[in-house]
């Protein structure tokens, strides 16, 4: 949140031959959005560079109309979240302040806007100690798979589906908990208090009894660790209906890259390895599967949703649906959500020299000032650009300025948090 600091020269009062005369009126306290737009913008672990925004390589050629789109959604979400690191990134009034202004403005008029109610910034890593200044930041893919299942088990749907337990305890970001090591951020309710939450294979093999339920069954676990991994997913039943399925908590025990656990153990390489090439190697070899995914103790539990708009994703951490190609994940710690950023570079199968996305949601992986993970969309389409998508990039964030005095008013965002990290 923006720190404001006023200094107010003190009024001088002179005696001379036992006559008094009168201070000199002090000025006038300067607005708050003045006095805020000396205060310059800051996050932990990088320095913001200015940069003039219509300057960008880019920037001209770039869809504003789709971003403003995306930017509007996430204003209708409960808030932007208060970043737990201490930082200055703009505050949610000022935030606010530009999502009522967005109502008003034209698609064709959406670059004026941005230019207008934001002030752009490079995000650069300092050097330190061997470490070289960094420019760029790295920039991954999510999306949505569709996967098959039925409401019943039965042959081919095997892999169920579990519902929050009901004494699963989330914590928010920097939340500790008594006897519960930092680690975990998750734990079991017990009456003695919270104790680590069983792991992926204590879970697959029964420890939760009766604290969950199957909301559904896949075809495998294989498809099940995939939904696992993008944290939501929409499956079709056998009578042809689709549901969506959401993320609703997870164990809150350390996560482990199945993609790095393969290409460690020497099963396939690390260039060309995809989401398509791996699922395919753990299908192909059951034994080895069982055994890599169970070393992962991370597990996600679920809730289901109907499909309300298909051209829309699942909602993110924000609370809002998730814009393919437009949204994307960010670390909440350092971040509002709702923050426009503008990706210097090429992405795969897009025009253009750069993106203007939104930031709508986050992930346990997603963690530093330049790090994000851009959501594509929905299907095997979607899942094959979301695996070619492992890029350095370039990051600028847009930073709300200060709205004019009272020009917030009745429309400040709620400091809560709008809903927990996927995985």
């Amino acid at each position: 949140m923006l720190c404001l600091r006023v200094s107010l020269p003190a009024a001088a009062v002179f005696a001379a031959a036992a006559v008094s005369i009168p201070a000199a009126p002090s000025p006038a306290a300067p607005s708050r959005a003045a006095e805020a737009s000396r205060v310059p913008p800051q996050v932990a672990g990088a320095v913001l560079e200015p940069v003039a925004l219509a300057a960008l390589p880019g920037w001209r050629e770039d869809e504003g109309a789709a971003s403003l789109d995306a930017f509007r959604l996430t204003c209708a979400g409960p808030g932007p979240n208060p970043p737990q690191i201490e930082g200055v990134t703009g505050s949610p009034a000022d935030l606010a302040a530009a999502c009522a202004a967005a109502a008003e403005v034209k698609p064709n008029e959406a670059k004026k806007f941005f230019e207008a109610r934001f002030s752009a910034y490079r995000i650069v890593r300092p050097a330190s100690g061997t470490e070289p200044e960094r420019r760029v930041g790295f920039l991954t893919g999510y999306f949505e798979p569709e996967l098959t299942g039925s409401l019943e088990p039965g042959p081919g749907y095997t892999a169920p589906v579990l519902a929050r337990p009901d004494d699963l305890v989330s914590l928010a970001p920097g939340e500790t908990a008594p006897g519960l090591d930092p680690l975990y951020r998750a734990g079991r309710r017990t009456e003695t208090g919270l104790v680590p939450y069983p792991d992926r294979a204590a879970i697959e093999d029964g420890a939760l009894g009766e604290r969950t339920r199957p909301l559904l069954w896949l075809r495998d676990a294989v498809d099940l660790f995939v939904l696992q991994v993008q944290g939501s997913g929409r499956v079709r039943l056998p009578d042809g209906r689709g549901m969506r399925v959401l993320y609703d908590g997870k164990n809150g025990q350390p996560y482990t890259s199945i993609g790095k656990l393969i290409v460690n153990e020497g099963h396939l390489p690390i260039n060309g390895l995809s989401l398509e090439r791996w699922t395919a190697w753990l299908r192909a070899n059951p034994d080895h599967a069982r055994r890599l995914m169970r070393m992962n103790a991370s597990y996600i539990f679920f809730r289901t949703e109907p499909v309300t708009d298909p051209a829309l994703g699942p909602p993110g951490a924000a609370g809002v649906p998730l814009s393919p190609g437009r949204s994307m994940a960010i670390d909440g710690n350092l971040w509002r959500y709702g923050l426009p950023f503008w990706l210097e570079g090429k992405l795969p199968g897009q025009p253009g020299r750069g993106h203007l996305v939104v930031a709508a949601d986050t992930g346990s992986a997603i963690v530093g000032p330049a790090r994000g993970d851009l959501y594509v969309g929905t299907g095997a389409a979607a899942g094959r650009a979301a695996g070619d998508l492992h890029d350095r990039m370039g990051f600028v964030v847009l930073i709300p300025k200060p709205a004019p005095d009272g020009a917030a008013k009745g429309a400040a965002a709620p400091e809560a948090a709008a809903g927990e990290a996927r995985p």
